[in-house]
């Protein structure tokens, strides 16, 4: 159930309320490295999201959407979804110059989400900005882009998996993760032929 409304020439809403009943939920093993069958889920949230044109070359827009994930057939307080996000946000500013250039700054963040089925273990959430700026001069282009803009600490990759070290009796779980980019800066040089 959705709606878009245009209350401006310059601005889109929307919006959606979703809700979806799966059979048959596939889950991450970490452990074994494959994919696994997880029984029924149910999946209900709502998506907001809006566009703006701030004048006839700058753009703004911002998503957010919000969900609650469970497994139907395991008991209330062991049915979350590892790493099904329940809070995530998209969004950014653009501008594309009728003289050449163009750039822009944008954001991605998901909040802290269950690792396991119990929300024992939490996989940690992040808010990234990257930049980029460019300049277009005939057929060639000359930009910068910026990853990790504030040199955040994040882990792009993380899943609650059972290890055990050579002097450890007993395995345990928990994260394990690969960290995510850090600040860097990229030259862009390119020919359009």
């Amino acid at each position: 159930l959705g709606m878009m409304w245009k209350p401006f020439q310059k601005l889109i809403i929307h919006t959606a309320f979703w809700s979806i009943l799966s059979e048959q939920e596939f889950v991450y093993v970490g452990d074994e490295g494959v994919v696994e069958a997880g029984g029924a889920s149910h999946r209900v949230g709502i998506d907001f999201g809006l566009r703006m044109q701030l004048n006839s070359w700058i753009f703004a827009y911002a998503d957010v959407n919000y969900c609650v994930a469970r497994a139907m057939d395991e008991p209330q307080g062991s049915n979350y979804i590892p790493l099904a996000p329940d809070f995530t946000s998209t969004g950014g500013l653009s501008f594309h110059h009728p003289k050449g250039m163009e750039g822009g700054i944008r954001y991605r963040y998901v909040d802290n989400r269950p690792a396991n089925e119990d929300n024992s273990i939490e996989a940690l959430g992040y808010f990234i900005c990257d930049a980029n700026l460019s300049y277009h001069y005939k057929s060639w282009t000359l930009g910068l882009i910026v990853e990790n803009l504030f040199n955040s600490e994040w882990n792009e990759t993380q899943f609650a998996t059972e290890s055990r070290l050579q002097y450890e009796t007993n395995s345990v779980e928990e994260i394990h993760f690969i960290p995510g980019t850090p600040f860097s800066i990229k030259l862009k040089l390119g020919f359009q032929f």
